[in-house]
């Protein structure tokens, strides 16, 4: 039977679009279908940032970084993976991968040298100046119309087509319940992962599976289940990103910059109760385990260096912040112990200030010991997305258990393992997921695109 395409694409968040992209540009007939009425998925939600070891920008800066660096980096704070050959490959491809995006494909992304953020020990992050992820979406999404590459949203893809254990394409519904074939030589998995499906996270992921999700709604875990059914391995299953300070009941994203530099999370009986430093995602578990939701104490001077940031900006609009001139003040506008946050912030100070030892050995303070006026922010931890996947080798292609390839079959993104280690949230460092996103939709494409040109 013909092929309608050359390579379908299934999904349409970075992953996704810079698939399509990549594959039009080899000169490759592609589509895109995605299930939910909009691109975007978990990519639209992050802070569109993009790490890369060795960037032009980064050379630009005087930043001295290589692959390799970022590599110990990843693994350092990753400990085991299952997958360690992907660390490395999408640690070789970053820069690449990121002038890319910038040169040919339009993204306006510019090095961010403000912050380091979580897992890396230099910047190597390439945001919009926004930090929304929806402004790079808005950039790939204008790049495949200009294309004029097909996109076809509000259509789920129920099932894969499978013809003697190869596939073939896929069955799509556009709502109307009237199921249609899409037919390609190559198919390429970028629907996200499997945060909004509650069995799966609690099958995988139990220790964050009582945590509010704050992903992408289309994160079904699709790929997983299409995966198990053709006989593929899976890999880093209980990995995850949590977030351990959403504004609550706001929604959004509190910058960890709060945190990173010098901020304090305090409990609903205004005590420490962690090392912050751990990291955004790490620490979720642990402001999940102390109770229902925490406060976030900063200072002026880390008000002022977070509000270079769209989003936290969106959020003191919104009256997601209050401020006092003293740590008592600042509790009763929050109804908590005043002598215990005073005692708190006063005990944190010395430890800044190298007068004594932190409670929770906290060695990195950033710009404490705070000062006053003092700002809060009530907070509860999030689970986004998880950053277990299919199995893939160094072409993005789907491998079953005994190493053999899924025949036509790829994945990036979500649907595929992804680079935090084996289990847990402590080895998410900031960009992992999107970088392995555009990263391996691009590779995913290349590689799709040789297999093609050999056959013919």
């Amino acid at each position: 039977m013909n092929e309608d395409f050359d390579v379908l694409v299934i999904g349409a968040g970075a992953c996704g679009l810079c698939a399509a992209i990549a594959s039009h540009d080899q000169g490759l007939s592609v589509g895109i279908v995605e299930k939910m009425e909009r691109p975007g998925g978990n990519s639209a939600l992050s802070t569109g940032s993009v790490p890369a070891a060795g960037s032009r920008f980064q050379r630009e800066a005087g930043i001295e970084d290589d692959p390799e660096t970022y590599f110990r980096d990843l693994m350092g704070i990753a400990g085991e993976a299952d997958n360690p050959g992907i660390v490395r490959l999408m640690t070789e491809v970053a820069a690449e991968t990121v002038e890319w995006l910038i040169d040919d494909v339009g993204a306006r992304l510019k090095l961010v040298t403000a912050y380091k953020h979580i897992g890396h020990s230099v910047p190597r992050l390439h945001a919009p100046v926004s930090r929304r992820g929806a402004d790079l979406v808005d950039d790939l999404v204008g790049a495949v119309e200009k294309r004029d590459i097909p996109i076809a949203v509000g259509n789920a893809v129920h099932d894969l087509i499978i013809e003697d254990g190869a596939v073939k394409g896929a069955v799509v519904d556009a709502g109307d319940g009237k199921p249609f074939e899409i037919r390609a030589g190559k198919t390429i998995l970028a629907v996200n992962g499997f945060g909004a499906n509650r069995d799966l996270v609690a099958r995988f992921c139990p220790e964050i599976a009582g945590a509010q999700y704050f992903g992408a709604r289309g994160s079904g875990g699709e790929a997983v289940l299409w995966g198990e059914k053709l006989g593929a391995a899976l890999d880093n299953m209980a990995a995850y990103q949590g977030y351990a300070a959403v504004a609550d009941p706001h929604g959004g994203l509190l910058s960890w910059t709060t945190i990173e530099k010098g901020g304090i999370l305090i409990g609903a009986d205004a005590r420490r109760f962690g090392d912050e430093s751990t990291g955004y995602s790490g620490y979720a578990r642990i402001v999940l385990a102390q109770g229902d939701h925490a406060y976030a104490i900063f200072d002026q001077r880390i008000f002022d260096i977070a509000a270079q940031e769209e989003e936290f900006r969106e959020l003191s609009d919104y009256g997601a912040f209050k401020s006092a001139n003293t740590p008592e003040e600042l509790a009763v506008a929050y109804e908590l112990d005043a002598a215990v946050l005073s005692q708190q912030i006063e005990q944190y100070n010395a430890a800044a200030s190298g007068k004594m030892g932190d409670a929770f050995r906290r060695r990195e303070f950033g710009l404490a010991p705070l000062k006053p006026p003092f700002y809060a922010c009530r907070v509860v931890p999030g689970m986004f997305h998880t950053q277990g996947g299919l199995r893939i080798d160094r072409e993005a292609r789907v491998l079953r258990a005994s190493g053999e390839p899924v025949p036509n079959l790829y994945a990036g993104g979500g649907a595929a393992a992804g680079i935090s280690g084996r289990s847990g949230a402590l080895g998410y460092a900031s960009g992992n997921g999107l970088l392995t996103a555009v990263a391996l939709g691009r590779i995913a494409a290349l590689s799709a695109a040789r297999a093609l040109r050999t056959v013919r």
